[in-house]
């Protein structure tokens, strides 16, 4: 069976600040990945000139495919990439001055999303701050044995939402729910099945 699909009803139109917003959203949210892979990708280069036992090499390995699956896969294709794609074309059409000036983090969740959305970013956001605490205490060479599984599931992301823009902009509605605090019931309550 084909996935469903939302349709806002009675969209207000496509307005140059809604593309502004959708766009500085898109290159903002990608700029925030791709950045945090360049500074970890400096650390897994600097921890490559060090000595590397086996036991660095097994965890390297084994986090690597971890963070794959769990970041990579199962956190950005499955969930936040999609989501934020959503979001990312909500935007074209309801982008406010709030909105508009925060997009990238608006697309993230930060705002304007359910509650357990939001109690979901911020809770993660929690998380991936202590664990870069941790892990940035952490002598060489076993930063970067963590921090390649790291760099791999945030490449994975930039891919998936990339893939999951194109996705969305290319379907009427929304494949997914953008889930948001004051559209979320128009947009659950208008569910159609997309064409064979």
């Amino acid at each position: 069976m084909p996935p469903a699909t939302t349709t806002p009803q009675d969209s207000p139109p496509v307005t140059l600040v809604g593309v502004a917003a959708a766009c500085w959203a898109a290159v903002g949210l990608c700029g925030l990945l791709l950045f945090a892979i360049v500074r970890l990708s400096m650390v897994v280069a600097e921890g490559a000139e060090f000595s590397w036992e086996w036991r660095h090499w097994a965890v390297a390995a084994a986090n690597a495919a971890f963070m794959a699956w769990s970041e990579g896969y199962r956190g950005f294709q499955l969930k936040f990439s999609p989501r934020s794609a959503a979001r990312v074309k909500w935007l074209v059409h309801h982008a406010s001055g709030l909105s508009t000036l925060l997009a990238p983090v608006f697309a993230m969740g930060y705002f304007n999303a359910t509650p357990r959305r939001m109690a979901g970013v911020y809770g993660l956001t929690v998380f991936v701050v202590g664990a870069i605490v941790v892990v940035h205490a952490l002598p060489q060479p076993w930063r970067a044995a963590l921090d390649i599984g790291v760099v791999i599931g945030l490449a994975w992301g930039v891919a998936s939402f990339l893939w999951s823009l194109k996705r969305t902009f290319a379907t009427p509605g929304f494949p997914v729910s953008p889930e948001l605090a004051d559209a979320a019931a128009p947009l659950r309550a208008t569910r159609i099945k997309a064409a064979p």
